[in-house]
């Protein structure tokens, strides 16, 4: 009984260990936006950056976003060479139990771009609506 008690405790803590908590509702110096906004932007011609993992991009991915893994390619010279820091630019990753946008998003403001979006609920929320893919 005892050996079952602390197999079960050991099993519960590892879940907990690797439970994702919800990314934060806003980034300070950025816009939260919504799928309807997110669309808008990019009739409008923002630059959408995928932040996500290679091997998500590569499954699907937002049609025309740009990928820059947040912890593999994400540096303020590799943003240069995709948008200058006047534009507009929109962050997404994996919805809102990602925290890969938040952080893309707080890297921009503080190297100095000046319209950042914060698209929290990401790629999750564009696919469920239907919006087009590549």
């Amino acid at each position: 009984m005892k050996n079952l008690i602390i197999s079960l405790l050991f099993v519960l803590s590892v879940n907990v260990s690797y439970a994702k908590s919800p990314a934060p509702l806003q980034v300070e110096g950025a816009v939260t936006i919504n799928t309807v906004q997110a669309k808008a932007l990019m009739n409008q011609g923002a630059t959408f950056i995928d932040v996500r993992r290679a091997s998500d991009f590569s499954k699907e991915h937002i049609a025309w976003a740009i990928h820059l893994d947040l912890k593999l390619a994400l540096t303020e010279s590799a943003l240069l060479k995709v948008l200058r820091k006047s534009q507009p630019v929109v962050f997404y990753c994996n919805g809102d139990l990602c925290q890969r946008s938040a952080v893309a998003s707080e890297k921009a403001v503080q190297w100095g771009w000046k319209k950042v979006f914060y698209y929290r609920g990401g790629f999750p929320d564009w696919k469920k609506a239907g919006l087009k893919l590549e």
